[in-house]
């Protein structure tokens, strides 16, 4: 039996972690990703559906695809 997966974004997953995970302000950690708190917010709320789907629903969560630049600091 397959398990049925959600797939996250590497920007939900990003979002999710500097909001509920880190702490951020929504200013604050679109300011990290240098995008909108509109945007930050979108994915942040996609995001989170999506976990929730997983955990009530019993899926895997596949991280993957999404539009990012790594940086080195």
């Amino acid at each position: 039996m397959d398990l049925e997966a959600v797939r996250l974004s590497v920007e939900e997953l990003e979002a999710i972690r500097l909001v509920d995970f880190e702490g951020l302000e929504h200013e604050e950690a679109a300011k990290r990703v240098n995008v909108s708190r509109k945007t930050l917010w979108r994915d942040l709320k996609s995001g989170r559906k999506k976990v929730v789907d997983a955990l009530i629903n019993g899926k895997a969560i596949e991280i993957k695809g999404g539009s990012f630049v790594v940086k080195d600091d």
